[in-house]
């Protein structure tokens, strides 16, 4: 559910750098007093991800909270979508237009906001042991954290889970595998049965991505894939790299339904396969466990989650799950920064992050106390304890190295799945993206 259009991220990085941001080092941004007391006047900008059913009348709500709570106050939303936010924010930022507050991911993403100065140094409110900081788990705000200084305001966590039909696997007779060779044996027997064993959609792109970074934390060591992220040190060497990408193949080809071309089938439609009972299952960010049983055939009693197994003699860090918290950045150039500053406590109060956390918006708030089996749905619940519990997460692909080798990634992903590309070929191309972002 969380795609980044790898290609608009590329393109960001080049419309910071025209508007006089240098991609080299951190450009001084306006220097903003976060801790003034706000003037409850005037028009407050916010660009959010939650447009459409059934996230947008979260920030609706609070808006409208708010504002009969500060009467000066007049909330300017802009909703977009998952796939529409990477080309508003490309637009709003080439005509130095950014909103007050507005989302982003971790990684390179926040990054590049950062060192082009659009980021408004928050460390003197939400660094850990602020008052606001104390409220969030420590790892959330490292998130975003950039050379010991915090700038995100972390709204929910995530990571990546199989989830799958309990009432489809009894009736092929398996269960929950423990390991990535005991998944694809079983997707024989779930076809059988009835069922499309995976559903899978890569129109566009990132799906394949997230199973890929999952493969490689577990294949390649820990220490080796971080350095393997940045260009400059970065070598893309370890034997791991090609055990992954041949997996990750072998699953495409024995367990989801090439035949339809998975290059061109929407992530929704796979989502939609799976919650209408045709798909045995699909991997999907706790951020989309409620969307499973929200609608279609699905009852939430045969819904389970598990880990992406992991392969047999992989020899990286097998605890490692899939994720990243995501959240909303204030921009450094507007003159309303202590105000965006309490918009921001309010919404990530205990109150409003315990609604966000619970169906149907099912977004699992990084605030501490948030989540609770009483609050949230049993799969939420269970999915972010064991993010919470993983001793180390493996950010998105496409957001923790630089475009032109998230890029490779993308291009390999889909020559992998269309049989127009092989792992050596895929990653080949990856190592010279890399050179050529030294």
């Amino acid at each position: 559910m969380r795609p980044r259009a790898l290609t608009t991220s590329a393109a960001l990085v080049g419309t910071l750098a025209l508007a006089g941001c240098s991609g080299g080092g951190t450009a001084q941004a306006p220097a903003a007093d976060v801790a003034a007391t706000p003037e409850f006047s005037g028009t407050l900008s916010i660009l959010t991800k939650f447009a459409g059913d059934p996230l947008q009348p979260y920030f609706e709500n609070l808006a409208a909270e708010y504002q009969k709570k500060h009467p000066g106050v007049k909330v300017e939303l802009i909703q977009e979508t998952d796939q529409s936010i990477k080309d508003k924010t490309k637009t709003l930022t080439a005509s130095d237009a950014l909103p007050d507050i507005f989302f982003t991911w971790s990684g390179n993403w926040a990054e590049n906001f950062v060192r082009g100065g659009r980021a408004a140094d928050l460390s003197q409110v939400i660094a850990p042991g602020t008052a606001w900081g104390k409220t969030f788990s420590e790892s959330s705000l490292g998130a975003f954290a950039y050379d010991g200084k915090f700038y995100g305001i972390p709204l929910y966590n995530n990571g990546k889970f199989m989830g799958y039909n309990k009432a489809a696997f009894a009736k092929a007779g398996v269960a929950a595998p423990t390991s990535f060779e005991e998944l694809v044996g079983n997707c024989e027997k779930l076809r059988a049965a009835g069922y499309e064993p995976i559903a899978f959609g890569n129109k566009d792109g990132w799906p394949a991505l997230h199973y890929l970074q999952q493969l490689f934390a577990y294949t390649v060591p820990a220490a080796t894939l971080q350095a393997d992220f940045h260009p400059e040190t970065a070598k893309l060497d370890d034997a791991g790299y090609l055990t992954a990408l041949k997996q990750f193949k072998t699953l495409v080809d024995t367990c989801t339904d090439t035949g339809k071309g998975t290059n061109g089938v929407l992530y929704s439609s796979a989502q939609e396969k799976f919650a209408d009972g045709k798909a045995a299952m699909y991997y999907q960010e706790v951020l989309e466990f409620d969307n499973a049983t929200a609608e279609g055939k699905l009852d939430p009693a045969d819904f389970g989650i598990f880990p992406l197994p992991v392969p047999q003699g992989a020899a990286g860090d097998t605890a490692t799950i899939e994720g990243a918290p995501e959240g909303y950045l204030i921009n450094a150039k507007s003159p309303r920064v202590p105000l965006a500053i309490d918009f921001m406590k309010f919404v990530t109060g205990v109150e409003n992050a315990t609604v966000l956390s619970a169906p149907p918006y099912g977004q699992p708030s990084t605030v501490i106390g948030a989540v609770t089996e009483k609050t949230s749905s049993k799969a939420v619940f269970e999915g972010i304890g064991l993010v919470n519990k993983a001793p180390r997460l493996a950010g998105w692909l496409d957001t923790v190295t630089v475009p032109e080798v998230a890029d490779a990634w993308l291009a390999g992903g889909e020559a992998l799945i269309s049989g127009g590309s092989t792992p050596e070929k895929v990653l080949e191309s990856v190592r010279q993206a890399s050179a050529a972002a030294k």
